[in-house]
């Protein structure tokens, strides 16, 4: 990398965007930063912008920052070709349409959105092939995967570690009866509200699974799910000879962040301390518990269904979980809502764009309105 790297990030305010600043401030000589995009939090966007002084910034509510362009569209970010690589750290399904957009205009993609894979891996992983884009996951579990990948043709399976969320070791009637509080002091990882809820309940590895199918192309009989409580082997994958090849480091995001925007180049970076496997002591696994846990294999009925089965199942567990975020209904009601939602819906198999939004759409409005019968009963 003797050139600097030119990067835009969209959702440079979120955890995501937050810590790949900090890994890019460490390594400024590397980078030069083309665009910031933010949602609602201008006061954040507007300080990133003043630090780091890109060349555009966008926001979802009016902003003006003195010698920066404000661009009218996320669209514009994804249009230009000045990038080298797009991070796409924000969340929900507005990181579709940019990526999808950023891809045909044959720019890279560091993905930390897991909606644009869950909801239209299909038809991003081919324009992707079609546009000869790389796109690296973000993600600790996928990017730790890649990182392990010497030649797919080789890989007899893939398995996903899972630190098992706040309940772990908890009983049922404890999650039953959690707080919101309880449900986002996640033991290792210091993430989002929204992905903190999905890691509580596991479905947060149900969308791993997708994405890692999508990313990968392993058929989901070959994707396995592990449970490893200290976060130390963020995944690993199993070659056809028996060999297993694991990714282990410290639970920090700014590893996969730094990995995914400079691939293929590595960098002496942000780093707490050294890894140390006495100080590690020991890793324990175990099987995830399915029962207690049913949203996994829930996600794993929905991946095999394909079509809009995954967009459904995105869609309805969000507007579920924002409903507990709000306190309107138990951590255990997300699971119920989102499969009553699930197991009444239709399929569309080979979807378009507009039908996959159409979809996300409608599934939205039917989970609102059982949620607000459900309250009201």
């Amino acid at each position: 990398m003797d050139e600097k790297r030119k990067i835009s990030i969209i959702g440079s305010t979120g955890s995501i965007g937050t810590q790949a600043l900090e890994v890019i401030e460490k390594l400024q000589d590397k980078f030069e930063i083309i665009s910031l995009a933010g949602g609602s939090n201008v006061d954040l966007l507007k300080q990133q912008a003043e630090k780091f002084k890109p060349k555009y910034i966008y926001a979802a509510k009016p902003i003006s920052v003195e010698g920066i362009k404000t661009l009218s569209s996320l669209d514009e970010i994804a249009e230009n070709k000045e990038n080298d690589i797009i991070l796409v750290a924000c969340s929900g399904k507005i990181g579709l349409k940019p990526t999808l957009k950023a891809i045909e205009n044959g720019i890279d993609i560091a993905l930390a959105n897991k909606e644009t894979l869950v909801m239209a891996g299909d038809i991003v992983m081919k324009k992707a092939k079609e546009n000869g884009v790389n796109i690296i996951p973000v993600d600790s579990e996928h990017c730790a995967i890649h990182q392990c990948i010497k030649d797919i043709s080789q890989v007899n399976k893939l398995i996903i570690t899972a630190s098992g969320g706040p309940f772990l070791h908890k009983t049922v009637e404890d999650m039953k009866n959690a707080t919101v509080e309880q449900t986002l002091k996640h033991p290792r990882w210091n993430m989002g509200k929204k992905i903190t809820v999905d890691s509580a309940t596991l479905m947060n590895k149900g969308l791993e699974i997708i994405e890692a199918h999508h990313l990968f192309g392993f058929d989901y009989d070959d994707i396995e799910v592990v449970v490893h409580p200290q976060s130390i082997v963020h995944s690993a994958i199993e070659y056809v000879d028996g060999s297993v090849i694991a990714q282990l480091g410290l639970p920090s995001m700014h590893i996969p962040i730094q990995y995914a925007i400079t691939y293929p180049e590595r960098y002496e970076g942000i780093k707490s301390r050294s890894f140390s496997f006495a100080e590690i002591a020991r890793l324990d696994f175990e099987k995830p518990d399915f029962e207690k846990f049913p949203t996994v294999k829930l996600a794993y009925k929905a991946g095999k269904m394909g079509g809009t089965a995954t967009a459904c199942l995105n869609a309805a567990n969000e507007e579920a979980v924002f409903a507990f975020l709000d306190g309107k209904i138990k951590l255990y009601q997300i699971y119920q809502i989102t499969k009553t939602i699930f197991d009444n819906y239709k399929i569309i198999q080979n979807p378009t764009i507009e039908e996959i939004f159409e979809e996300d759409k409608n599934i939205r409005e039917q989970t609102k309105k059982y949620i607000e019968n459900l309250l009201n009963n």
